[in-house]
């Protein structure tokens, strides 16, 4: 009898087809469907059609402007604010979602979303984020209201130096403010890769790229640095080498949250005062803490991830593993089996409201994941396909 109970009670055994369709909309556009649109999920779910449902339910605004913002959102800053403004990093992979743009390219694409000249914003600008806080100001229907261009036109970097949200202002204001440059690198690894430098840690790979500022003998204790820190920085800096040509400038006396600030990239025939390269300065700071350690020369990058430990990543035999700049390195990391089942797991949290479990949670996210690297990389399949997993929970 307990079992039948138990049974009973399970939300997959009594939920009907309207039930279901209830619980897709609240899941994937945040807000209650109209009792016209429950009708038709109802109707397709019924026929045995869960992901044309779920087609419906994200044809609603919300699935834009509240689901997804709130999804990407969290990616564009150190401390994961869900509440940050809308910007260019959060816009764009919010009009590739909506245009089914491989989504590969969101770590290597020259693609940028802005808002449609008709609804009388502020122009985009490479200095500030007014034009998107006006939109979020107007409550305009991002579902309608972006427009696919590139960074190449609108922010003006060549075409070879876009790579996706890696070069939106948003993602520098962020990631190459101050610091190494290692921080865009580390926060692309936890919110496309899913996994933060400790989960990559290998102190079996040589440690000959590691950069001048890096103390060997941290607190003057070597085996600091060679059991812990060479296991994260021998992989890593080879790596963010990718982004040795780019920085974000502002002015720190007049504006030190640099809301105000800009990124730029050192051209072919630019060099930096320092390095006397185009290398920026920051690859060359504290060089005194051990002067034999690498002194970046170019933007070169080795991913020794593909040996080690890191190879279970699954990176492409399609690549050499090797580079110059920072759309090549976005296309290594996004070419990897981790980055697919990375974005899977990602909709699967958001939509189902938890991790996964177990054994059936691990083969769904196996199937979407192959279906996803099949079907060209769509997003917005892994949204419908993840809704109709859960929508009887």
């Amino acid at each position: 009898m307990a079992a039948v109970t138990i049974l009973l009670s399970s939300p997959s055994v009594y939920a009907g087809p309207l039930e279901q369709s209830k619980r897709m909309h609240d899941r994937l556009a945040g807000v209650p469907g109209d009792a016209q649109t429950l009708q038709q999920m109802s109707a397709l779910i019924e026929a045995g059609d869960a992901q044309g449902a779920a087609e419906i339910a994200m044809q609603n605004p919300a699935f834009y402007n509240v689901t997804l913002k709130q999804f990407v959102t969290p990616w564009t800053n150190e401390e994961f604010d869900v509440f940050a403004p809308l910007n260019d990093y959060t816009a764009t992979v919010i009009g590739m979602v909506r245009d089914d743009v491989d989504f590969r390219l969101v770590l290597s694409g020259d693609i940028l979303y802005v808002g449609d000249s008709g609804l009388g914003l502020p122009a985009y600008q490479n200095t500030n984020n007014a034009h998107y806080e006006a939109m979020e100001a107007q409550g305009v229907d991002l579902s309608s209201a972006l427009v696919a261009t590139s960074q190449s036109q609108v922010i003006g970097l060549p075409a070879d130096a876009t790579a996706g949200v890696m070069t939106t202002r948003a993602a520098a204001k962020s990631f190459f403010k101050d610091g190494t440059n290692r921080a865009m690198l580390r926060f692309t690894l936890m919110n496309h890769m899913c996994t933060d430098l400790e989960g990559l840690k290998d102190t079996s790979l040589p440690p000959d790229r590691i950069r001048q500022d890096l103390s060997r003998s941290p607190g003057g204790d070597s085996r600091i640095f060679i059991n812990s820190c060479v296991g994260c920085h021998s992989g890593m800096d080879p790596l963010a080498q990718s982004f040795a040509y780019y920085n974000y400038e502002y002015n720190v006396d007049a504006d030190p949250e640099g809301e105000n600030g800009q990124i730029v990239y050192n051209r072919v025939g630019e060099t930096d005062a320092q390095t006397g390269l185009r290398v920026q300065a920051k690859y060359w700071i504290n060089s005194g803490n051990f002067p034999y350690g690498y002194v970046t020369q170019d933007d070169r990058w080795d991913n020794y991830w593909r040996h080690g430990s890191n190879q279970l990543l699954g990176w492409s035999e399609q690549l050499d593993g090797f580079g110059y700049g920072a759309k090549s390195m976005g296309e290594e990391l996004a070419s990897s089996q981790t980055f697919a089942t990375c974005q899977v797991k990602k909709v699967f949290e958001n939509v189902c409201l938890r991790a996964p479990q177990d054994a059936d949670d691990r083969a769904i996210i196996d199937e979407i994941t192959a279906d996803f690297q099949q079907d060209g990389y769509r997003l917005k399949q892994v949204f419908a396909q993840t809704a109709e997993y859960c929508m009887g929970e």
